[in-house]
């Protein structure tokens, strides 16, 4: 494989968030300063900087059946932009809380077939909007602060995390369709790509696994730290996990990874950030020293690429297509590397 730099930029702080718009076009970054940039996919050139958030930009996210960008902020706002000219489409106020999570869902509808629509979320508060900014539906408020959102891959739901449980709602009715209750503060979730597995990164050091359609309940804990780094192959069998000085990737395959050793993927200094590719076996995973290591896990000899940093990885993003890897440091770098 020809791994290789295919550019860099460099931002003004911090790097809070990466996303690639669905044609694989341009690159969206975010800083904590507040700004954000769209970069040409091929040359890293700034086409648009948008204002972005006052006191900081926390969340973007594309939408995907226009040419737009979302984007969440500590004004307690969501924003939409365009992609075309840089400009400030729409502004929707969800209150004095930070907006720090944002997932777009689609579904056929009865009013318009194949709509998109905006789960945000502020504080206690979930919102769902259209791509012009207006209000679909207030869902009811969360027990505590919303922590995390992961739409599911193949239906219209969306999982809502928060201190004490999870909360599955249709994207359609917006209705609660089940409840999980879990002891303590989830930080990230993930469904499987096929759809069978929710998996929580917890405060207590651990990683809990449902699988709502069988009643079924796992739990792997031991590790060092709390879990904020989770990542599904796109055959769903594989699941890395940071927590730790060792990315872990779990056989999520048959009855799932409770009672099976993980594969351990070692780094010097805790993991910051895991990724797997959307179509094929390529993992990255990024630690706090500055090391980007990129593995092929089912091969005996696992480890393909490994680079260093002038800081640690915040962020990883691939292109839908695999050929290219964003990375976002806690120095305000970020590299885009040619994986093809």
């Amino acid at each position: 494989m020809n791994f290789q730099k295919h550019w860099a930029a460099t931002l003004d702080d911090y790097l809070i968030d990466l996303a690639w718009s669905p044609d694989g076009a341009w690159l969206a970054a975010a800083s904590a300063a507040g700004g954000i940039t769209l970069h040409d996919a091929t040359t890293g050139a700034v086409k648009h900087r948008l204002a972005g958030h006052t006191n900081g930009t926390n969340c973007l996210a594309w939408c995907p059946t226009a040419p737009e960008l979302a984007s969440g902020g500590q004004d307690g706002c969501v924003k939409f932009w365009s992609a075309a000219t840089g400009a400030e489409l729409a502004e929707t106020k969800l209150g004095n809380a930070w907006v720090e999570h944002l997932a777009w869902t689609t579904s056929p509808r009865a009013h318009a077939p194949r709509t998109a629509l905006l789960f945000a979320a502020a504080g206690k508060k979930l919102v769902a909007l259209h791509a012009d900014g207006t209000t679909e539906h207030t869902l009811a408020d969360a027990p505590k602060t919303i922590s995390a959102l992961a739409p599911h891959p193949t239906s219209a739901t969306v999982a809502v995390a928060y201190f004490g449980g999870v909360c599955l709602w249709d994207a359609q009715t917006f209705a609660a369709e089940k409840e999980f209750s879990y002891g303590n503060a989830i930080h990230a979730l993930a469904w499987s790509p096929d759809g069978r597995w929710l998996v929580a990164g917890c405060q207590d050091n651990a990683v809990h696994l449902w699988v709502p359609a069988e009643d079924l309940e796992l739990h792997m804990s031991g590790y060092e730290t709390k879990l904020k780094e989770l990542s599904f192959s796109h055959d769903s069998k594989w699941l890395a996990t940071g927590g730790g000085r060792d990315s872990c990737v779990w056989d999520c395959s048959g009855a799932g990874p409770e009672g099976r050793e993980p594969l351990a993927l070692p780094h010097n200094a805790p993991i910051k950030a895991v990724a797997f590719q959307h179509q094929h076996g390529l993992l990255a995973t990024g630690a706090a020293d500055g090391e980007f290591i990129l593995w092929s896990p089912t091969r005996k000899n696992p480890l393909v690429a490994e680079v260093k940093m002038p800081s640690a990885a915040t962020k990883f993003s691939w292109r839908a297509d695999d050929t290219l890897l964003a990375v976002g440091t806690a120095g305000g770098q970020l590299f885009v590397f040619k994986t093809a």
